[in-house]
C-alpha cells in the first residue's frame, strides 16, 4: 500500500473539497449543503451528445499558469499538493516523493512524472470546450477548483492515456475511482459524454460501490466559435446564439434561449423534458 498525500489522492475522496447541490430529478444543484450521490445518477445527468471532432489545437487551452498570482505555476502547485514526502521551499519540493496514481509507480525525480488533465484537453474541447472563450478554457486548463481535475502521474502511464476516455484506456488501478473522477470533471464544467463513453462508465460503475461528492460547479463563459463544419454533431441551434449552459430552463428563457427541439438542438439533452413532448425550455 503506497502512502498518499492528504489533499489530493486517488485513495482518500474523503478529502475532496466541499460540494454543492441538492439532488432532484431535473438535476439542477442549488448553492445549499454539501450532498452526495449516486455515480450512475450524477452520470445520467450529463448530455449525451457525439463529439466534435475538428478544430480543437492545445495552445488554445493556455496551461500552466500561475491564476492566482502566487509565484507558482499550476505545475509546481501540483506537484507540491502532490507530493507524498518533501518539504516546500519556494515553489519547488525538496527530497519530494510521489507516486503515480494511474499505475503505482514512484519517483523522487518529479521532472519524470507528468501533471494530467484528468480529462484531457483534445476531449474537453470535443464535449463541449470548443463553445468556452480563452478565459474558461484557461481555467479548466490550470482548474485547482476541484482535487481531481489534474493529477500528478508516471511520463508512461500519461502518454498511454493520451487523449483517450474511458472507453478507449483504463488505469490499471482504481478503476471505481477513475471512473468517478471522470464523471465529476464532465459535470463540474458542463461536459457532455458520447454513447460508447457512457456506456463503459456505466459498466465500470456496476461494480462500484459508494456514493460520490457532488462537484462545484465551474462559472464558464461562452465564446464566439461555431461548430467545426466536420463535427459529428446534429443540432441545428434553434436561436441565433448558443446556449451557454444553464442550470435550469428558466434561467435559459430569461436570458432569451430555447425553446430546444429533440433531434435538432443539442440543449435539448441539456435539460428536462417532463411532459415528453420532444421540446424543452418552453
Amino acid at each position: 500500500m503506497f502512502a498518499f498525500p492528504v489533499r489530493r489522492t486517488f485513495l482518500q475522496p474523503l478529502f475532496m473539497l466541499a460540494l454543492i447541490g441538492a439532488i432532484s430529478l431535473g438535476f439542477s444543484p442549488t448553492a445549499t449543503s454539501a450532498s452526495r450521490v449516486d455515480p450512475v445518477r450524477l452520470l445520467n445527468s450529463l448530455p449525451v451528445s457525439n463529439e466534435v471532432t475538428s478544430g480543437y489545437n492545445r495552445d488554445l487551452f493556455r496551461h500552466w499558469s500561475d491564476l492566482d498570482s502566487d509565484g507558482c505555476d499550476t505545475r509546481e502547485e501540483v506537484l507540491i499538493d502532490e507530493r507524498a514526502a518533501g518539504t516546500v521551499v519556494g515553489c519547488k519540493v525538496v527530497n519530494g516523493r510521489w507516486v503515480s496514481q494511474y499505475d503505482g509507480v514512484i519517483t523522487t525525480n518529479s521532472s519524470t512524472f507528468d501533471i494530467d488533465h484528468f480529462v484531457p484537453l483534445k476531449e474537453a474541447w470535443d464535449s463541449g470546450a470548443w463553445r468556452w472563450d480563452s478565459s474558461t478554457r484557461e481555467r479548466f486548463a490550470n482548474d485547482q477548483g476541484y482535487l481531481l481535475s489534474l493529477i500528478a502521474v508516471s511520463a508512461s502511464s500519461n502518454r498511454s492515456k493520451s487523449d483517450r476516455d474511458p472507453s478507449d484506456w483504463l488505469p490499471s488501478e482504481n478503476l471505481c475511482l477513475y471512473a468517478k473522477s471522470w464523471i465529476g470533471v464532465k459535470f463540474r464544467w458542463r461536459l457532455s459524454v458520447d454513447s460508447r463513453e457512457k456506456t463503459k462508465l456505466l459498466q465500470l460503475l456496476s461494480n462500484c460501490k459508494g456514493t460520490m461528492n457532488i462537484p462545484p460547479r465551474a462559472q464558464t463563459t461562452t465564446g464566439t466559435n461555431t461548430v467545426p463544419s466536420d463535427s459529428n454533431s446534429s443540432s441545428n441551434p434553434s436561436n441565433s446564439a448558443t446556449d451557454p449552459r444553464f442550470d435550469t430552463c428558466g434561467v435559459a428563457i430569461a436570458a432569451g434561449y430555447g425553446p430546444y427541439i429533440k433531434g435538432r438542438d443539442a440543449e435539448y439533452f441539456w435539460y428536462i423534458d417532463r411532459d415528453k413532448d420532444g421540446s424543452v425550455c418552453e
